[in-house]
């Protein structure tokens, strides 16, 4: 059973740091990590990507951005950072639906994070 520190390191957590940000709390960590696993940003990137909705678009990619960037979760804090910077120069970006899938796969890889973490736990 991997430990979380072993696990949030694993995904590439500053772990020191962002303990430091929850006083050490493990079980506040993960509510928190469980309650971002709940938030609708990501489906709502997609919906406004779609109806080309780039206002919408970015709230929600830099809420993401922002919220992984507390949690540690540095792979989703810079891919959420670069969908959020080209939508921020408002530019007609093709690549907008590959930058999308990786923010996906990052979320869903968190996830399956918080599964390893509770299983290690024995949460």
């Amino acid at each position: 059973m991997a430990k979380i520190e072993e696990v949030l390191t694993s995904y590439g957590v500053d772990y020191t740091v962002t303990m430091s940000r929850f006083m050490g709390n493990h079980a506040l960590y993960l509510r928190f990590l469980n309650r971002f696993l709940e938030d609708n940003n990501v489906e709502l990137l997609g919906k406004a990507l779609e109806q080309g909705d780039m206002e919408g678009a970015y709230t929600a990619a830099h809420t993401l951005k922002g919220v992984a960037g507390n949690l540690g979760l540095t792979a989703l804090y810079e891919t959420a950072g670069d969908i959020a910077a080209s939508l921020r120069r408002r530019e007609a970006c093709e690549g907008y639906p590959v930058m999308y899938q990786k923010v996906r796969a990052e979320f869903e890889r968190i996830d399956g994070l918080v599964r390893e973490i509770e299983e290690g736990e024995g949460i």
